[in-house]
């Protein structure tokens, strides 16, 4: 009866200890479980800190390191699309230096218009629809990129109709500082030419053969078609020259470069030989 006894206050006390031990690494086993995902996430979280946008400059393919928290890639994308792809005229209209050019501008005259008129559309819209990075200097850029460009699509169109029409320049908004040419065209006869000849030897003054601008205009104002190659000089490389430089234009220069490297964390660059 006692070895039972004994036996028996032996059984329960294993028992306690076992169940006791069990309650410990269940208690702990969650405990760990918790620090050891607090400790993966916090690793994503920061690997998510930084991301990569593929762009291409002149002669190189870069890879550029940034923050999402700060830009997202669209933002990035646009902006490089302002800074980098929008950098030069964004509208083309034929040129005019010789009368075969002319008189195909006055034929197509319509079609031109009506080309320009459709390309100024869509790059209008492509303009207005970037989503650049949210920063003062950049939405100004965008603000005058898009001025630039109404302004651009004025002078073209400007342009395209005075080669049939040089008289509608003499009150034009764009003749402001360029009035002599469109005086001297809308008045033809000896302003016309006058202008016309002080024309011809400032383009011979920047040129190399200086002697072959005065010949080529004295031959032309021989011609037949004396009036039509004044025209083209007059406008092309005179009224043209003129109210095309008082345009504004947005400079993309070396600070708008350390602005968009400056949206970087770091950028990697694989460049080619200039």
């Amino acid at each position: 009866m006692k070895n039972y006894i004994l036996s028996a206050v032996f059984l329960i006390i294993s028992g306690c200890k076992k169940e006791n031990t069990t309650t410990s690494v269940r208690q702990s086993s969650p405990a760990e479980a918790v620090s050891g995902n607090t400790r993966k996430d916090s690793v994503n979280t920061q690997q998510n800190k930084e991301e990569v946008f593929i762009f291409t400059t002149e002669l190189c393919e870069n890879k550029g390191i940034f923050n999402p928290d700060k830009y997202s890639k669209k933002e990035l994308e646009d902006t490089y699309k302002l800074y980098f792809q929008m950098g030069g005229a964004l509208l083309s209209t034929p040129s005019v230096f010789n009368l075969n050019d002319l008189r195909k501008v006055r034929t197509e005259k319509d079609q031109i218009l009506t080309k320009l008129d459709k390309d100024f559309a869509q790059q209008k819209k492509l303009l207005e629809n970037l989503t650049v990075v949210r920063d003062p200097y950049w939405e100004n850029i965008k603000t005058r990129k898009l001025q630039e460009l109404k302004d651009e699509y004025e002078f073209r169109k400007t342009e395209i109709q005075a080669f049939s029409n040089p008289s509608l320049l003499l009150h034009h908004q764009l003749s402001k500082g360029c009035e002599n040419f469109a005086k001297a065209l809308y008045s033809g006869g000896p302003q016309m030419i006058e202008e016309w000849r002080k024309l011809r030897e400032a383009m011979g003054k920047r040129n190399s053969d200086q002697q072959r601008i005065m010949n080529e205009f004295q031959e032309r104002l021989n011609s037949p078609d004396q009036k039509d190659y004044a025209i083209v000089d007059l406008i092309t490389f005179g009224w043209g020259n003129c109210a095309n430089d008082a345009l504004k234009k947005t400079e993309h220069d070396e600070r708008m470069y350390k602005k968009f490297n400056s949206l970087f964390i770091k950028i990697d660059s694989e460049c080619d030989e200039p």
